[in-house]
């Protein structure tokens, strides 16, 4: 028995399939069945209850599969601390970012921390808060960008940016040449907003419920580009994070909401209790400094 007999037998039982887990594994069918075989034949038991449609494990199966997992991270905890004795000079760190907020300054820091680590690859995963929790809690992200609030039980983190949303809406709108509009104005409209994964989803029906009224959602999507393409269609309005306002296209308007006022709170996170690489984690000391002189440089501006 091998890492990779208990890696393939992994795989195969989270996808309850032979040839999904080979497809997933870049290899063939016959190639995972026959190592799935051998375990078998090496442990004495079967893995796996074949008879059925649907490909479930046994008793004894489920009882190797813990195990097996807990083998799993121990070994890829061992390559990452060996990737530690090399002094950063080759890591892998693995971030998630939101869609929704204008990440240049903040692909400018991943920058000029691999220009003092060529060897240091990064993986960036777009995805809704939601989503980014749900990874690096299952570690399968090293860190995160969220919107504020976390689970404080599960994750540390550093606030970085607090803005507040703007109104997004076709230049013909009738509202459009308002300066200011109060969130009950908007009973009437129709919403699109970025998608369940997203938090600022959640923050923005919350504050509509706060002044009376269930926003009427006609679309949801996980890409801002696309949000901003279907108010320039006149298919209804958004709302979006003041920074994000400023690179908007001409056809689309951006105009202050109060009554409330819509805010979103930035946050890097990383898991309290999960193994971080040498490499994560002198990426994220290096990052908050990098983030704590930008906000000081703005504060003095």
């Amino acid at each position: 028995m091998d890492i990779k007999h208990l890696q393939y037998f992994i795989e195969v039982a989270n996808f309850n399939s032979f040839s999904r887990a080979a497809e997933n594994l870049f290899i063939t069918q016959p190639t995972i069945s026959k190592m799935i075989k051998n375990l078998e034949t090496e442990l004495g038991i079967e893995l796996f209850e074949r008879s059925r449609k649907q490909l479930t494990l046994t008793d004894a199966g489920k009882i190797i599969l813990e195990q097996a997992k807990l083998i799993d991270t121990a070994f890829k905890n061992l390559e990452t601390e060996l990737d530690n004795l090399t002094g950063l000079k080759k890591g892998h760190i693995r971030i998630g970012l939101p869609p929704i907020f204008n990440a240049h300054f903040f692909l400018k820091i991943i920058g000029q921390y691999h220009e003092m680590y060529p060897g240091i690859t990064f993986q960036l995963v777009e995805d809704g808060s939601k989503k980014i929790e749900e990874d690096v809690n299952n570690n399968n992200l090293d860190a995160g960008v969220i919107v504020l609030p976390t689970k404080n039980d599960l994750f540390d983190h550093f606030a970085f940016m607090e803005e507040d949303l703007k109104l997004i809406i076709h230049p013909s709108h009738p509202l459009a040449d308002r300066e200011v509009i109060n969130l009950a104005e908007l009973e009437k409209e129709s919403f699109i907003l970025f998608n369940k994964d997203f938090a600022l989803n959640d923050r923005i029906v919350h504050s509509c419920n706060s002044v009376g009224f269930n926003p009427h959602i006609i679309s949801e999507s996980s890409q801002r580009s696309f949000i901003e393409e279907m108010v320039e269609s006149k298919l209804g309005v958004s709302l979006l994070p003041e920074s994000v306002c400023h690179n908007l296209n001409k056809n689309v308007k951006s105009v202050k909401i109060v009554n409330p006022s819509i805010s979103w709170n930035l946050a890097i996170i990383w898991g309290k209790n999960q193994y971080m690489s040498y490499a994560a984690k002198e990426w994220l000391q290096f990052t908050k400094e990098q983030l704590l002189i930008g906000n000081q440089e703005e504060e003095n501006n």
